[in-house]
């Protein structure tokens, strides 16, 4: 059963009553799916304006790679790829909801002055803890997300005795921090493939209902990842299939959020769930 949860996006309410899509727009050129083919400023606006038009309901802009083995650029080139585009989705679709993909609380606070909404912070406070006031002055909703390790480290030798509880418990004491800072709308990530084996997804995803338990919105964000490609031993461009099949499972466990690199596609799947979950015996 979803939960009727709605978000204050500075002022809006954005209602996630029922499972909605975030669109990934980023504005990088080493992107691990499409390598920044679509990079320059023009064609990302036409990529905001396709996923809209498809249905999502958040635009993720992103201006820094987090993928494995990712090294971290200058907050400068962080701000110098996403603030014009940010700029440039407000004017050209007032009524978008935007997010920010950042974990550092300077670049937060300029994309909030430039027109995104929501925070959406990887590290969830972990690397520059400042974030978490600006969420609080700024009245952003802010996706929190676990990883072990960085970027750069995180798949070297990733080790959980029981991932699923020490991931609760991570978040257990996450929204307990972020509600001392008076944010209220705290949107929790498990954080597929940071710092996670397939396997440790795996058992996250098979127990993400326990999740319910913490009431906050879910966001799931399993697109084309390495968690689907390596067991198919398939390509990141080959995996559509696959990320279609896995947020079947995520939605069948309380996903608020989908976060993906094909809304057309994600609205089809969150479609098909509506219809037929209602005659669901669980």
């Amino acid at each position: 059963m979803q939960i009727p949860f709605s978000i204050n996006c500075k002022g809006r309410m954005l209602s996630l009553a029922k499972p909605i899509v975030m669109g990934i727009v980023n504005a990088t050129p080493d992107s691990f799916f499409n390598k920044g083919q679509e990079n320059s400023l023009s064609e990302l606006l036409l990529l905001t304006e396709k996923m809209l038009t498809a249905g999502a309901s958040i635009i993720d802009v992103g201006g820094m790679s987090s993928r494995p083995g990712a090294a971290e650029i200058s907050e400068h080139e962080e701000l110098t790829r996403v603030i014009p585009l940010i700029e440039n989705i407000k004017t050209r679709f007032p009524l978008a909801y935007i997010s920010i993909d950042t974990y550092r609380s300077k670049v937060a606070k300029l994309a909030i002055e430039a027109g995104a909404d929501i925070i959406n912070d990887i590290s969830a406070g972990t690397f520059d803890i400042e974030i978490l006031q600006i969420a609080a002055e700024y009245k952003t909703p802010y996706i929190a997300m676990h990883m072990q390790g960085k970027p750069i480290n995180m798949q070297l030798q990733p080790s959980y005795e029981q991932v699923s509880q020490e991931v609760y418990d991570f978040f257990v004491h996450k929204i307990k921090q972020c509600h001392s800072y008076q944010i209220n709308d705290v949107i929790v990530d498990v954080g597929f493939g940071f710092g996670k084996t397939v396997a440790h997804n795996a058992e996250l995803l098979g127990h993400l209902a326990l999740f319910k338990n913490l009431y906050k919105p879910l966001l799931v964000g399993i697109s084309r990842k390495s968690m689907i490609c390596k067991p198919l031993n398939i390509s990141p461009a080959q995996a559509l299939n696959g990320t279609t099949a896995l947020h079947m499972l995520a939605l069948q466990q309380g996903a608020s959020i989908l976060r993906v690199h094909d809304v057309k596609e994600a609205i089809e799947c969150i479609k098909l769930y509506e219809i037929y979950s209602q005659y669901s015996n669980t």
